[in-house]
């Protein structure tokens, strides 16, 4: 069935139950206000400390966003644009669109304009949806991408160029809007870059989105009593896969709004939340604050606390045993997924497999796994070669792009790019990643990008970005550059030059040195990686 039935089934049975609860600490912490002063404030949705509603509503919002949207002439297939950061209105806008038979498009938050207009061209996008977080972005290209499409805003003091959607959908009927969809249907379209940097649209159906419920509800059991602490960015397929589970459940959500230690203990324990899916870097900030003494876990509630588990970039075992330290009787998981296999779960540590930690782990619920050499034979048991998944999330292709489609789709087979091997106890451990993606804090970062940009000064003859390893983030952005002759360049002026750059995309290491190519002209990247990553691991124990 289409995944909207679930929503219109939990507005049914469980109708006055909290389906969402928006936490933003930022704005309690910069007002310094006490419970006691916040219950009193007035009412100011986008500025509340603390929002929730129910399934009823949370449905009702859908249906008055999807009768919005009919009444400006959307329609199935149509396509809708959503760059908002998270909240209450992310989901029901997102459920509004699928209501409509139309796709949801959402945005990466930390793309900068031209990437903004880039991706709307690409996907054919109808209406933007955005946010107070992207007026001045969204305002540099309003010119040109309002000439073929409508600009919704969604906030206080809405911007001139585009419309206001508090005030339209307020005016909209709360009925479900009479649209016939089938699980054949096309939902949704995510984001992805590969190798050349710009992103490729992945184009996903309802089976894909009801299959991703299904996989998280079966790794993890989810019941309407849990209640799940959600803290990635909803564009992002594995955020909002992940809390499919409590969809298919009935159960609670907690948005929160920042990542700081002391945050996501709060609302573990102001929220009773039963399960929270961590990145590296906040699970090692949590630690490393308990370690300090900053954080005391007497003074939180959690014995509630019965799941972590994590994704989005190789897990270090020691991670996780120190978490267990901490932590003796939690279930812990890894996942592994792209966009390409609707986020996490097509490999999975599983609950019961702590002692394997290291591995991405088995196939999940309903999926296949095989590693093949370069002539798409698998490999023996052992055998090092490119990891490959089937099942029902798999995507439909990449949206207009046949070519890219035929390179990663091999019949039923999706090609992931990840190297990986098989021990003798059936569990996946990756061994390297095809592309050169770069994996920082849970992020992708796509070199190709950031080299094109450096070769634009002046002094610069060659340039190889890599990742190298780093405790907190997983990986952190070096860029090794080679100075023409005659040239000169400082680190402080390189990284002067760098702030053009969004924030995420600055290189965080500047190495000066000669590029190695081979023969055939290609960067070895493998080598630089060899050199700088094995430097950077000895000053880090040295540190240690």
């Amino acid at each position: 069935m289409p995944i909207t039935e679930l929503l219109e089934r939990n507005a049914r049975e469980y109708a006055n139950d909290v389906a969402l609860v928006e936490i933003n600490p930022e704005i309690k912490e910069r007002r310094r206000v006490t419970w006691k002063e916040y219950e009193l404030m007035e009412p100011n949705p986008l500025e509340h400390y603390r929002r929730e509603i129910t399934w009823e509503v949370f449905d009702e919002k859908a249906n008055r966003f999807a009768n919005l949207l009919i009444s400006r002439g959307i329609k199935k297939d149509d396509k809708v644009g959503i760059l908002l950061m998270n909240g209450l209105e992310w989901l029901p806008i997102y459920f509004g669109i699928l209501k409509t038979g139309a796709l949801a498009v959402p945005l990466n938050f930390r793309y900068a304009s031209d990437e903004i207009q880039y991706c709307l061209d690409l996907a054919d996008v109808d209406i933007l949806v955005f946010g107070p977080s992207f007026i001045g972005r969204v305002e540099e290209i309003a010119e040109e991408i309002s000439k073929n499409r409508l600009l919704f805003y969604v906030g206080e003091n809405c911007p001139s160029f585009a419309e206001d959607y508090n005030e339209m959908v307020a005016n909209c009927s709360s009925r479900k809007p009479e649209v016939e969809i089938s699980d054949e249907d096309n939902a949704a379209i995510y984001f992805s870059s590969g190798t050349t940097g710009f992103p490729k649209a992945i184009l996903h159906n309802h089976i894909s989105l009801m299959h991703s419920c299904k996989v998280e509800q079966n790794h993890h059991g989810q019941t309407r009593d849990d209640v799940f602490l959600c803290i990635p960015p909803l564009y992002h397929t594995g955020a909002k896969m992940h809390w499919f589970g409590s969809l298919l459940s009935g159960g609670k959500a907690v948005l929160l709004k920042g990542t700081k230690p002391e945050f996501i203990m709060d609302a573990i324990s102001k929220e009773h939340c039963t399960i929270v899916w961590l990145l590296v870097p906040w699970a090692q900030d949590m630690l490393d604050a308990m370690d300090r003494g900053d954080i005391k876990m007497e003074d939180y509630e959690l014995d509630q606390l019965r799941l972590m588990h994590i994704g989005a970039q190789p897990v270090p075992p020691s991670l996780i045993k120190r978490w267990m330290d901490y932590f003796p009787h939690h279930q812990y998981d890894t996942n592994y997924g792209l966009s390409e296999s609707i986020g996490p779960g097509c490999v999975h540590l599983g609950v019961e497999n702590i002692h394997k930690v290291g591995a991405i782990g088995v196939p999940g619920y309903g999926w296949e796994v095989k590693i093949v050499d370069e002539n798409g034979e698998q490999v023996q048991q052992g055998g090092v070669g490119e990891l490959c998944v089937k099942g029902p999330g798999v995507m439909t292709c990449y949206y207009k792009n046949q070519e890219a489609t035929d390179e990663i789709l091999k019949g039923e087979w999706l090609f992931t790019g990840d190297m990986a091997m098989q021990d003798e106890d059936g569990f996946i451990f990756l061994v390297d990643r095809k592309k050169d993606v770069i994996i920082s804090g849970g992020e992708n970062i796509y070199p190709v990008q950031i080299e094109d940009f450096i070769r634009f000064h002046s002094a610069v003859k060659d340039v190889a970005v890599i990742g190298l390893p780093d405790k907190r983030l997983g990986e952190i952005t070096a860029a090794i550059i080679e100075i023409k002759e005659g040239g000169s360049c400082t680190e402080e002026e390189m990284n002067q030059f760098c702030l053009k750059l969004p924030r995420y995309k600055r290189p965080k290491k500047i190495i000066f040195a000669d590029i190695p190519r081979n023969p055939t002209g290609k960067i070895e990247k493998p080598k630089l990686r060899k050199i700088y990553g094995a430097e950077r691991l000895v000053a880090e124990q040295n540190k240690g």
